[in-house]
């Protein structure tokens, strides 16, 4: 039986599990759908075309799928996806889509967003990734798997955040941070590699010999973005163990757009 407090108000066209608990004085709208296990906290706000999967601890004073601060945007059927086995902590805010961003603001799996964080229209967030307290994207922002953002990190609509990156406390991102790569400053900057994080995650020496490798290249052998990639490419022939390393990271370069650049 679902456990859904007498003082929540949750619309009879929601679709809710049977193992789902709800608690005092939260509101759930009628276009909303949580999977089995999920817990929402008291003063939760779940409205719009929502759909929770299963296992997620939504905290207390949480609002999800609200409209999105976009002043083109017209009520249209937009959505947020949420994946399975997230912990999402209070005083988060994630907006559904806009139709001009594909309509759809998509969170994944295993994810950790602690208080304040917020998710504007559209962004994309992997698996596997840590958001502290009061990391802010701003619209149509993508983040990678195992991505640790640090506390107060503001991201600049439209930018892009790799798989096993970092960022420090207050950093500012207004270009996209590649694969691995740890930042730091207003505007960030790099600094080095995520080599413990990698090692905490079974990467073998070798692939981070790669990681060091593609650093080098990016940063420390001043090269042009083009000389970069085209010596980056050129790393798994020796460390083939990288191969899914080295795509990965060619295959984020290639996306980077002049206008946006990466992360100096």
């Amino acid at each position: 039986m679902t456990m859904i407090h007498p003082t929540a108000i949750v619309d009879p066209l929601a679709q809710i599990d049977s193992s789902v608990s709800i608690g005092p004085y939260s509101i759930i709208g009628p276009h909303v759908r949580i999977g089995a296990g999920t817990t929402v906290g008291p003063h939760c706000v779940i409205e719009g075309h929502t759909t929770i999967g299963a296992d997620n601890r939504i905290f207390q004073f949480a609002s999800l799928g609200a409209v999105p601060q976009d002043k083109k945007y017209a009520g249209e059927p937009c959505e947020l996806v949420i994946g399975n086995r997230n912990t999402i902590r209070e005083f988060t805010t994630f907006n559904i889509g806009s139709p001009g961003g594909g309509g759809v603001t998509r969170v994944g799996d295993d994810n950790w967003l602690m208080a304040y964080v917020h998710l504007a229209h559209d962004c994309v967030v992997g698996n596997h990734t840590i958001m502290a307290n009061n990391s802010q994207l701003a619209g149509h922002v993508s983040v990678g798997d195992w991505a640790i953002l640090g506390g107060f990190t503001v991201v600049h609509q439209f930018v892009r955040i790799g798989a096993h990156s970092m960022t420090a406390m207050c950093a500012l991102l207004f270009a996209d941070l590649p694969p691995y790569v740890m930042c730091q400053g207003q505007p960030a900057a790099a600094r080095s590699m995520n080599y413990e994080g990698l090692k905490r995650r079974g990467f073998s020496a070798e692939r981070i010999a790669a990681v060091k490798a593609m650093h080098k290249a990016l940063y420390r052998d001043g090269l042009t973005l083009d000389k970069a990639q085209a010596q980056i490419a050129e790393i798994y022939k020796t460390l083939p163990e990288s191969a899914l390393d080295v795509r990965g990271m060619l295959s984020f370069l290639e996306q980077t757009t002049p206008q946006r650049g990466i992360v100096r």
